[in-house]
């Protein structure tokens, strides 16, 4: 079923020829030339069924003569913004990796072209000089993207046969469009993009997150029309209404071949609901790869692309590749940043996780096997109050999959409470091991989770004691002195701790890890909290308080 369309606060489009922090943007005007081996065409015209006209590039081999599949990259970061003109130094992509036309997040044009490809780069409506209002996901993209597939299997040149790959917004359109069964649409290969608008983009745990999601906003104001103001309507809905319902997906609906790849570094935007969405699509064939790198450089590297590539040659030049032996799950089991092992799997979550409870004890800052006989209680600030828990491994422990915490919380002066949560890898010398984190820093965390105390209603038919799931349609605020339990959500982790490292969980009133200063790069935020006065942590007796960890025992011989 399609989501409904709802149009939330729309805003004048800003002029795409003043956007200075992109390449010059070119005129409207059809362009063709050959260059690097392949056709070049600039500002070839999509109809629309309504009337409306968008805008697309096309990249296709010399050579062409009916037989080549097409690539396409739908995202609204413009078809002109090309990728070695805006990654950052820090991304990990190596500059010999991508040619000078390749697509901000999307696949190379020139490499795919060599090996038989075409690329569709396409701004969709209202984005930079495309005909109508920008539409923010939704049914009306989904929509438009589905009969711009239909367009390109109808290409002379086409085989008729239209893949899709790319990097965050070009992963997640590919939710949105798949459902709809456009006949040419034969391939999906989404790389990190989330699909719960609420709880992974705009509202971790109930709490606003403020740093990519206004960023986010503004990259998608360039237009000649009218855009959607994200920023503004997610402010306007903080709880689960009609606007969000417009953008939840049919992933149940997805039935095409499927390559999904996730990142344990992505804490904060693409990881939940990279792995959601493989689990709940329909498709016979389906994998997943769960990785813990930068994931530009993940995407771009060679091994990332060979395997994309045998993935697309099966199913759209019908040619016997590798994946006929491929497992449905491949995960990397990290220790520290730059250091981790890749291991084929059979399903995920891993059937045999042993899920261990540990018990928060206030008395001695640890986690431990057995709850303390008494309640105890700790207090602290409740925006710069940081609380430590630990556990040290007598052996080699990994930890991979879903983890959960409860806890018993009471606010002093305030009616409500933002709880931040992380769970660290501390080294035998006592020094946090750092972890990839968020694309570019390698200073991270094993996980993060977040919780507004407020929305601590939890989705009966959808939680389980592992992986709680908030409703967010309602708020019950505290009362003077009521102690309540909350579960907090881990987003997923896969890590080795050695005999001798610790486990470390930390819990806070504002975020955990923050943007190193001056660095102007993407980063998970949440600024506007409702902490005040003192958070009281309970433990042990009548409000035992535990932290839920998946343990992954070794397999057998």
């Amino acid at each position: 079923m399609a989501a409904p369309r709802f149009r939330g606060i729309f805003r004048p489009g800003v002029d795409p020829f003043s956007a200075s922090h992109k390449p010059p943007l070119p005129p409207a005007d059809y362009h063709r030339r050959t260059e690097q081996g392949l056709v070049i065409e600039r500002n070839c015209i999509i109809p629309l069924a309504d009337g409306t006209e968008i805008f697309c590039d096309l990249y296709r081999p010399e050579a062409a003569n009916g037989d080549v599949p097409v690539l396409l990259a739908w995202g609204p970061y413009g078809k002109h913004a090309l990728s070695n003109q805006v990654y950052w130094p820090r991304s990990g992509v190596e500059p010999d990796w991508l040619s000078p036309l390749t697509p901000f997040e999307g696949p190379d044009p020139v490499w795919w072209g060599q090996r038989g490809y075409g690329v569709a780069v396409v701004d969709p409506r209202g984005a930079w000089l495309s005909g109508g209002d920008f539409h923010h996901n939704g049914a009306q993209e989904a929509q438009d993207c589905a009969e711009a597939v239909e367009w390109l299997g109808r290409l002379p040149w086409s085989n008729g046969r239209v893949g899709m790959t790319g990097v965050s917004y070009l992963a997640a359109i590919q939710y949105l469009v798949a459902p709809l069964k456009p006949g040419p649409l034969a391939a999906l290969n989404p790389w990190e993009g989330f699909s719960d608008w609420y709880r992974e983009f705009a509202y971790h745990g109930g709490i606003l997150e403020t740093g990519f999601l206004p960023r986010a906003s503004d990259n998608i104001q360039w237009s000649l029309g009218q855009t959607e103001n994200t920023w503004e309507n997610v402010k306007a809905h903080p709880l689960i209404d009609e606007f969000w319902h417009s953008k939840e997906l049919d992933l149940e609906g997805i039935e095409q071949p499927a390559y999904v790849v996730a990142s344990w570094s992505d804490q904060g935007l693409h990881l939940r609901g990279t792995i959601e969405a493989w689990r709940r699509m329909s498709s016979a064939h389906k994998w997943l790869e769960v990785h813990g790198q930068k994931k530009w450089a993940h995407y771009y590297r060679p091994e990332s692309r060979d395997r994309q590539r045998a993935f697309f040659d099966h199913f759209l030049l019908d040619r016997p590749t590798s994946v006929a032996a491929w497992p449905p799950v491949r995960i990397e089991i990290r220790e520290r940043h730059g250091v981790a092992v890749e291991r084929e799997e059979q399903e995920w979550p891993l059937a045999r996780t042993d899920y261990r409870t540990l018990h928060l004890d206030a008395g001695k800052d640890a986690l431990c096997e057995e709850a303390p006989g008494n309640d105890l209680a700790l207090r602290q600030d409740a925006v710069e109050g940081v609380a430590h828990f630990d556990i040290t491994f007598s052996e080699d422990t990994e930890i991979t999959g879903h983890a959960a915490l409860k806890l018993w919380v009471q606010a002093e002066g305030s009616n409500d409470m933002d709880l931040f949560a992380a769970l660290q890898k501390i080294d035998a010398n006592g020094e946090q091991v750092g972890l990839t984190f968020y694309a570019f820093y390698e200073y991270g965390p094993v996980a993060l989770g977040w919780q507004r105390v407020s929305h601590r209603a939890l989705d009966p038919e959808r939680s389980t004691p592992e992986r709680p799931v908030h409703l967010h349609t309602s708020e019950e605020l505290l009362s003077a002195e009521e102690i309540v339990p909350v579960e907090i959500e881990f987003w997923p982790s896969s890590t080795l701790f050695r005999a001798g490292e610790t486990l470390r969980l930390v819990i806070a009133g504002q975020d955990i890890y923050r943007r190193e200063e001056g660095v102007p790069l993407p980063f998970p935020m949440h600024e506007e909290t409702r902490n005040k006065g003192m958070h009281v942590i309970y433990t042990g007796g009548k409000h035992d308080s535990v932290l839920r960890l998946p343990v992954i025992p070794p397999r057998q011989a």
